[in-house]
């Protein structure tokens, strides 16, 4: 009897739903990525940190190398740590968990990593019994980056005196009119309102936003620039922030300028007085998500497109920096989709997103010389160390070897 009840359930249930199919018009309807933020209490957010075992990656971010380590930001959740002792079998060892992590810089064994509003201080000399020794709250701005590729905020979830650590991400299907009705202008208008020298340090890629500088750490947000003195590295001293601009994402530092990254253009800091820097001037490109690294008299920029930055096209951008007073744009070359990018001697590096890893010879800048172009990857950031090319992208780790005139594959890492 519950075999013929189940199956005249599943009879009506087919008619039902092929009749609904026939009677819809798909032209009606597309897919839309909703953003919801990942909310947790201010009581949980705080007693969250541990040192846990290897596990999955979830949405692979920035990297940083520190001697024979590399640590992978796992986005808003923490920090895999990586042993590259022996580069062509590189493997996880540990995992440090960070809610709200985006960003870690090293220096003498003690990793400095935030944690949305707060700053973390981690010694590594063991990197098998990592311990964390300070936490200084609320000392920056509560910032995430909004997933500019999304089209629908989703803030139902959002619960008045916790802490947003995230963001979710997922396709839901709807109608086009419910969408420009409901979503489309009252998104835009939240959107809008909203938005070295001294020591063992390691070394960043181009996407960072904290820096190392002798014993300074500048850490970068949406608008200011956070300066801590780290002489006592155990005790991190939160100095006077610097107001530095609008939509900066970015930080690079050479000699005594700190370059900042920002969606409207380059801005360029002197920091020959470490606790105090001066803005020195500004280089405009109009909006766009972009990244900058700096080598002898050129400072090369990547500008993304197609994107809630604002751009329609995406570019490499190569800035005359002989005066640091008035640099000025060079020239200018198409790319697709560019994230980081880094520089090694003569070749230059650019991560073009879906579009692969390409690589330059820079010797004269008015003709980029290409020579290898890795199409079947999705890039993310690079890190040129001395001897290899680090690279991350959809949840990858990649290292090369560098050739004359090119680079080989020596091994990839799957962080799942």
């Amino acid at each position: 009897m519950k075999k013929v009840h189940l199956l005249a359930l599943l009879t009506v249930m087919t008619v039902f739903l092929s009749c609904n199919t026939d009677d819809v018009d798909e032209s009606l309807y597309d897919d839309y990525l909703v953003a919801t933020p990942i909310m947790m209490s201010q009581t949980e957010f705080r007693s969250s940190v541990d040192i846990l075992p290897p596990e999955p990656i979830q949405e692979s971010g920035k990297i940083y190398a520190y001697k024979d380590y590399i640590f992978v930001n796992d986005k808003y959740r923490g920090v895999h740590v990586i042993d590259n002792s022996d580069p062509n079998a590189p493997k996880k060892i540990t995992f440090i968990k960070i809610a709200g992590n985006v960003d870690v810089s090293v220096k003498d064994d003690f990793l400095y990593a935030d944690s949305i509003m707060d700053l973390m201080v981690f010694d590594i000399s063991d990197i098998n019994n990592i311990k964390p020794v300070k936490r200084l709250e609320n000392v920056l701005q509560q910032y995430l980056n909004w997933p500019v590729e999304a089209d629908i905020f989703d803030w139902q979830n959002s619960a008045t005196g916790d802490i947003q650590v995230g963001w979710e991400t997922k396709i839901e299907r709807m109608l086009i009119s419910d969408y420009e009705e409901q979503f489309l202008f009252r998104d835009a208008e939240v959107f809008a309102e909203v938005n070295s020298t001294g020591g063992d340090t390691g070394q960043g890629g181009s996407l960072a936003r904290f820096k190392i500088v002798g014993d300074y750490l500048y850490a970068v947000d949406s608008h200011n620039i956070n300066i801590f003195e780290i002489s006592d590295l155990a005790n991190p001293l939160d100095l006077e922030d610097v107001y530095a601009g609008f939509d900066i994402e970015t930080i690079f530092n050479r000699g005594q300028h700190l370059f900042l990254g920002s969606m409207r253009g380059m801005y360029i800091y002197d920091i020959s007085s470490p606790s105090k820097p001066e803005f020195v001037s500004e280089f405009e490109h109009g909006t766009a998500c972009d990244p900058v690294v700096v080598d002898g008299d050129h400072a090369y920029v990547t500008l993304r497109g197609g994107n809630g930055c604002g751009a329609t096209e995406s570019g490499l951008f190569i800035v005359d920096i002989s005066n640091i007073a008035n640099p000025k744009l060079k020239i200018s070359y198409a790319m697709d989709g560019p994230y980081g990018l880094g520089i090694k001697d003569e070749k230059l590096f650019v991560c073009d997103g879906e579009s692969g890893l390409k690589v330059y010879d820079k010797t004269d800048v008015m003709d980029l010389v290409s020579l290898n172009h890795f199409a079947n990857i999705n890039t993310f950031d690079v890190i040129p160390l001395e001897e290899s090319l680090l690279m991350v992208g959809d949840q990858v780790l990649y290292q090369y070897k560098y050739l004359d005139n090119d680079i080989e594959l020596m091994s990839t890492l799957n962080l799942n």
